[in-house]
C-alpha cells in the first residue's frame, strides 16, 4: 500500500492577536495520522495566500518567512525519506517530533528500534559504519516480521516484555527466519541493545530476559515426540478456527507439507495408484523439488473432513500465517506444548513418522522434496542421537536389575 503524506501550511485565525496579526501553523499528515506545529511566526491574514501555503508581498519579512517556509517543507520531506529508507515507517508524530527538537520517550519495542535506526545513520559518516547499519536494518526487519506473526500488533510495549517473548523470538529466527546461529546472535545482541536503551530512557526498570543464551543450531530441527504428537491430537478443542489450524498442524505432521505447500494444496496434485493408494505429488514452494508423499489415513480423512468447505480448487481454505500463528499458541496452552511450529511438523513427519519406522533415508529425502541428500541426513543424526540418549537411560535403568547364570 502506498503511503499517503502530505505539508500544509496556514495561518491559525482563532488565536489573532490584538495586532491582527495570526500565527502561522504547520500540519503534517502520514497515512491520515496529523501532527500540528508552531512556526514561531505571524502574518496578517490580508498577507497570506492560503492557497499557495506562503506570504504574499515582496518585502524583506515577507521574503525571510517564505524562506523558513521552504526549508522547513525541505527538512521534513528529508525526515520523511530518511525514516522510511531506515525503517520502513514514519508517523506525522515522529517528524514533528524531530523537526521541533522534542524527544518523546519511546514506549514500544519497534519505536524505539527505530530511533536509534534513525539516529545510527545520521552518524553513519563520522563514526558508523554501512555494514553495522545494513545489519541493523536487518534485526529490525526480522524484529518486526516476528511481532506482527505471533502478536497480530505492529508494535509491542516495552513493559510487557518477559522471558517467554525472547525464547519465542529465537525460535522464530532459527525456525520461521531460518537463520544460522551465528545471525540468530547477532539479531538477539541487538535486542539487548534495545532493552538498554529503553532501561536508560526509564521505559522500563530492569531486564526482562538477562538469562537470554546464544542460539544453538539444533533448535532449527526440533521435532514432537510420539507422546505429545498423540496430545494435540486427541485434545478436544471448541474454536472452530483453532481446531482446524490443528488438523492442518497434524496434516503437516502426517505429510511433511509446509505450511505455504498445503495452502497450494489443490486436486490436481493428488494421484491414485493402482493400488489404490493416494499420494500427493507436489513441486515445493521453497526449492522447487517435486514431493511426493504417500497419504497415511490420518490425513486422508483431514481431507474429507474439510472437503465439503471447499471454495475452489484448494483443498483447504488456509488461513494467513498471523492467524495460523495465533492459533497454535492456544494450541500450545490447551496441550501443555511449546513453540509449535510448521516446521517443527515437518521434522516431526521426517523423523517420528519416518526413520524411526525404518523407512529409507532414500524415501525421505524424496517425500520431503529436498534438493540434497545431505539435508535428509540431518534429520537421521538426531534419529542416531534419541537412540543415543535412549540407550543411555535404558542402560542406567536396567543396571543390576537381570541376573544371568553364566556358569
Amino acid at each position: 500500500m502506498r503511503s499517503t503524506f502530505k505539508i500544509l501550511f496556514y495561518l491559525n485565525t482563532s488565536k489573532k492577536k490584538k495586532s491582527g496579526l495570526c500565527p502561522v501553523m504547520g500540519r503534517i499528515t502520514v497515512d491520515g495520522g496529523i501532527a500540528q506545529f508552531s512556526l514561531k511566526e505571524d502574518v496578517h491574514p490580508d498577507r497570506w495566500d492560503a492557497q499557495k501555503g506562503r506570504a504574499r508581498g515582496s518585502s524583506r519579512e515577507t521574503i525571510e518567512l517564505n524562506k523558513k517556509l521552504d526549508q522547513t517543507e525541505q527538512t521534513i520531506k528529508n525526515i520523511y525519506k530518511q525514516t522510511v529508507d531506515t525503517t520502513g515507517f514514519v508517523t506525522a508524530e515522529q517528524i514533528k517530533n524531530e523537526i521541533t527538537g522534542i524527544t518523546a520517550k519511546s514506549k514500544n519495542l519497534l519505536e524505539l528500534f527505530r530511533e536509534h535506526n534513525f539516529e545510527f545513520q545520521k552518524r553513519m559518516e563520522i563514526d558508523r559504519k554501512k555494514a553495522s547499519y545494513d545489519n541493523n536494518k536487518f534485526s529490525y526487519r526480522h524484529l518486526s516480521n516476528f511481532i506482527r506473526s505471533k502478536y497480530g500488533q505492529p508494535d509491542y510495549p516495552l513493559h510487557l516484555l518477559n522471558q517467554s517473548f525472547i525464547n519465542d523470538y529465537i525460535y522464530y529466527l532459527c525456525v520461521d527466519a531460518g537463520l544460522k546461529s551465528g545471525s540468530a546472535n547477532n539479531t538477539i545482541i541487538l535486542l539487548k541493545k534495545m532493552i538498554k536503551l529503553a532501561i536508560h530512557q526509564g521505559t522500563i526498570s530492569d531486564d526482562p530476559f538477562p538469562e537470554a543464551i546464544p542460539v544453538e543450531r539444533e533448535l532449527k530441527y526440533q521435532h514432537l515426540s510420539g507422546e505429545e504428537l498423540e496430545r494435540i491430537m486427541s485434545t478436544r478443542i471448541a474454536s472452530k478456527q483453532v481446531g482446524f489450524v490443528r488438523d492442518m498442524f497434524v496434516f503437516s505432521c502426517f505429510t511433511g507439507l509446509a505450511y505455504s505447500d498445503i495452502r497450494n494444496l489443490s486436486e490436481k496434485h493428488l494421484r491414485k495408484a493402482k493400488d489404490r493408494s493416494i499420494w500427493i505429488d507436489i513441486p515445493r514452494q521453497k526449492t522447487g523439488v517435486e514431493s511426493n508423499i504417500r497419504l497415511l489415513n490420518i490425513p486422508v480423512l483431514i481431507i474429507e473432513k474439510y472437503r465439503p468447505e471447499r471454495k475452489s480448487d484448494y483443498l483447504f481454505n488456509m488461513r494467513n500465517r498471523s492467524s495460523i500463528c495465533q492459533h497454535l499458541r492456544t494450541i500450545e496452552k490447551l496441550c501443555g506444548i511449546a513453540h509449535l511450529h510448521f516446521h517443527m511438523a515437518r521434522h516431526t513427519f521426517a523423523t517420528l513418522i519416518c526413520l524411526t519406522n525404518g523407512v529409507s533415508m532414500e524415501a525421505v529425502s524424496k517425500m520431503m522434496g529436498h534438493s540434497s541428500m545431505k539435508t535428509t541426513q540431518i534429520y537421521a543424526e538426531i534419529t542416531n542421537q534419541k537412540v543415543r540418549e535412549d540407550m543411555t537411560k535404558l542402560a542406567t535403568r536396567t543396571k543390576g536389575k537381570y541376573k544371568i547364570n553364566l556358569k
